[in-house]
Formats: C-alpha cells, structure tokens, sequence
C-alpha cells in the first residue's frame, strides 16, 4: 500500500470532524471518498497532505509511518493535492505558479517549455505567461492540478477535481487519472457526483458524520447503496412545478453584446424571461456565459444591444470565497452585507443603521432553514466548507425576495441531498413567480433544472429545441458561433 491512515481524529473546538477513521490507498487504484458535506472528507485529505494535525491517529507511506509538518513534508513523500479552492497566487503567472509548488528553477525560457509540454500532455491547456489572477475559476482549477502533477507525485489527492470543467474536460481529465493509476500511482479522489465515483473508482469509501460509514471494492457498490451509506436513505426531492407562460417578461435582451475580462466575451444573445420561468445556459468555459450573466445582474454594463431586468435582482457567484464571502467575517455580516438597504434589519432614513440582535436572530433561522452547519450566526465564514458556504450564499440570495436570480454553478460543491435542497429552492423562487437564470457546467444539472436551455458558444448564445439532449446540447457547444449555426 502506497498510503495509510489509521484511526484519524480530529476535532475543531467541540466539533469532532473526524473519529478514528481508516482510509487504505494501494498503488495502481482510484479510491474514491464520498460524504456529505461537513462529512470530514477535506479534513481527512487536508491532515493526508500535511496542511493539518491529526488529533490522534498514524499515517503511513509505503509501509513506513511517517509524521508531516506541512504540505512540503508530504510533497517530498510523493503526495500531491488539488484543493478545491486556488491556492495560487494572484500576482505570479500560470508557470510562476506551478515553479513554485514543484520547486522548478525559475529560468523563464525553460520554465515556459517545460509549462507549455506539461499542459499539452496534460490536455489541460493553459497560458503560460497568463498571471493567475486573470483566470477564470475554471482555469485556476485547471492550474491547480497540474501544479499537483508538476510535482511528480505518486499519490494524487483530488478535491472535486472536476467542479467547475466541462464534461469534455472532465473526462479527458479522468483518463489521465485511470492512466497515472495504471502507471503504478494511486489517486483519492473525492467528489460528490456518484456517477464520477462508479465510473472511475476501484475503492470505495463513504464518511458520514467524521466516521466510515462504508469500505467496499468499487464492483460490490451501487449507487443505491452508497446514497443510503452517506445520507441514511432516500434523498428527497420536491415537485417540480411547472411554468405557466403567462407571466411577466422579467428579463429581456437584444443584441447584447459584453466585453470579456480574459476572453472575447459576448457576442450576440437575444430572449426574453418571463417571471416563473428557470432557464439554464450550457457552455464551455469563457464562451459568453460568465459576460451574459453577469451583465443580467447588473454587475457588467453591455457594449452594446439592449438589456432590460426588473428589480431587486439577486446574484450567486461561482466562486464563493473571494466574490461571495468575506472570510473573515461572521455569518451575520455578510448576510447583511449581501442583502443590502433592502432589509428589514436596516432602521433609518437619513442616517441608517443596522440593528445587530435583528439581523443575528433571522441569520440563526437561515442557518437553519437551509441546513447550513456552523456553530451559529458569529461564526466567520472562512470556517464553513465548501459547500455550506454554497448554501449560505443561495440563502442570502433568497433573502432578497429576487424578481430575477442569476446564479453561476448554484450547486458547485454540494452533495446528492444539499444539492436537490438547491433546485428545490430554485424551483421554488420561479413558482413563486420570479426569473431565475443559472449557469451550469454539469450538463445533467442544465437538463435536470431548464425549463428552456440557452447555449452559448464563441460568444454566441441561442436557444436550444424543446426536448434537445446531451449529445444535441453537446453540438451546439462546439458549433462555430454563428447566430445561425444550427
């Protein structure tokens, strides 16, 4: 076995996160972690890499025990992790970037060369020369595994690895998994989607509530099985009502054109939304979406064309850490902050201020409502996970009672259960006669939730057929970007 660890343990405060769990990696397999959210599977992976303690509990490399200060230490046993989140630096550029987490000579004309074979072997293209803080959050993840791989790691340790890449993208991601595991590695792969686990994993293990909840070969597991492991039955999912057609036009373009940051942006995008409808948009990354989006929120101003949106409008940012939250501070605070002069919690006309006790009490109910786990409305946001963040974000969205709601990836990070909470609450905010427009990557998600489907492509977006599939939407995807290229 390439990596053990036995009897794990960790707690933060009160809150045991992990106890006394196992996790067994040999060489030559993809072991899969699967859990809830706040099931301990980051802590786990986090204690694996050397960036936490362990409260009690031994780890072990190629047999040999081993204690790690820090992620340095873990590195130089052959273990490399991709972080959910980009750790990497905003200032420095794409080969920068990956120099640093390999510890590659800096010597720019052979840093480029060794970056730019890297991603074409990779398949997973990047500019070298690009600073990192003009990528978007699909090319920081892109970045984040390769500075793992740029490491020559022999233990991969994968942290959603495919949240926020297209389905193309993703399994081109996962045939380098299979082919790195053939090659004597091993990979730990956590995810939330259990048909990336059955598809890719040859070990299964499932935490709930900081325990093993389920160790099982991949060949002895179904879906059915490791749903009712991590969440102890059933998932539930609410009606879906449907729209009526009839309402109000909530969101109308024509001709919109949007400058990009990093890409051409958007080029052409005609529709109208009416109140109750959910539409969604398809697209691989930087072809229009993030423009298209963004401007119907009123945070990009158009170029040209015409763009009308009822107000109050609500926005979910795909990456919550550094456009959704402030780490730093509590609960409570950003629910204010992002619910605005709107709220009832603001007391004033002329001079107005925020009544604390108010705006606490009804943070506590949305901690509630929403399921999201935190030791209460003082605590900082940077101590959530990923996807309680996710779900305070689509709480305080709500909060706003939107006519629109715009969302980019609403459920980037959640499991199976938080996840379906998410498209009921979606669902939910259209019957009650608001338009709500969603950017997803996971093209299921886009089928599952769109009432009508948007693609975009090459800064062009159009309306899919009623009825289209994958392997429809799929085409429109990748078609020239035309307005008429049907």
């Amino acid at each position: 076995m390439l990596l053990s660890l036995s009897g794990i343990s960790k707690s933060f405060g009160s809150v045991a996160a992990l106890r006394g769990v196992d996790l067994v990696v040999r060489a030559g397999e993809v072991h899969a972690v699967l859990g809830e959210n706040g099931a301990g599977k980051s802590t786990l992976m986090h204690i694996a890499d050397g960036l936490l303690r362990p409260d009690a509990g031994t780890i072990a490399v190629d047999g040999v025990p081993v204690r790690f200060r820090s992620a340095r230490d873990a590195r130089r046993h052959g273990i490399g992790m991709v972080h959910q989140h980009s750790t990497a630096v905003p200032a420095l550029s794409v080969m920068e970037n990956i120099a640093l987490a390999a510890g590659w000579p800096v010597a720019p004309g052979q840093l480029r060369r060794r970056t730019a074979e890297l991603t074409a072997r990779l398949a997973l293209q990047l500019d070298p020369l690009q600073p990192a803080s003009e990528l978007s959050v699909a090319l920081k993840q892109r970045l984040e595994v390769v500075k793992a791989l740029a490491s020559d790691a022999r233990i991969l340790l994968l942290d959603e690895p495919t949240t926020v890449l297209a389905p193309t993208e993703a399994e081109e991601l996962f045939n380098f998994v299979r082919e790195f595991a053939r090659s004597g590695g091993a990979v730990v792969l956590i995810t939330h989607k259990l048909d990336e686990a059955l598809a890719a994993a040859d070990q299964v293990t499932v935490l709930r509530h900081g325990v093993v909840a389920l160790a099982a070969p991949r060949a002895e597991v179904a879906a059915e099985s490791l749903t009712e492991a991590m969440i102890g039955g059933a998932i539930s999912v609410a009606a879906r009502p449907r729209p009526t057609g009839d309402g109000p036009v909530l969101i109308q373009c024509d001709g919109l054109e949007v400058k990009g940051e990093s890409t051409p942006g958007l080029r052409s995008a005609s529709f109208t939304i009416r109140g109750g409808e959910l539409v969604a948009v398809a697209g691989v990354e930087g072809n229009g979406q993030r423009e298209l989006l963004r401007a119907v929120a009123q945070l990009q101003r158009p170029f040209r064309g015409l763009l009308e949106v009822a107000r109050p409008i609500a926005f979910v940012p795909e990456d919550r850490t550094t456009e959704g939250l402030i780490p730093a501070l509590s609960l409570t605070e950003n629910v204010v902050l992002g619910v605005g002069r709107i709220a009832p919690w603001i007391r004033g006309h002329r001079v107005r201020r925020v009544d604390w006790s108010a705006a606490g009490s009804r943070t506590t109910e949305l901690l509630e409502e929403f399921d999201v786990r935190a030791k209460g409305p003082g605590a900082a946001a940077g101590s959530l996970s990923g996807g309680n963040q996710q779900k305070l974000l689509i709480a305080r969205a709500l909060e706003r009672r939107p006519r629109v709601l715009v969302a980019e990836n609403p459920t980037r990070g959640l499991d199976l259960q938080a996840a379906a909470d998410v498209h009921a609450r979606l669902r939910s905010a259209a019957a009650a006669g608001a338009a709500v427009l969603i950017y997803s990557n996971d093209l299921d998600e886009v089928l599952e939730l769109g009432d009508r489907i948007l693609v975009a492509a090459n800064g062009v977006v159009v309306e899919a057929e009623a009825g289209a599939g994958r392997q429809r939407l799929g085409e429109m995807m990748l078609r020239s970007g035309r307005p008429d290229a049907q």
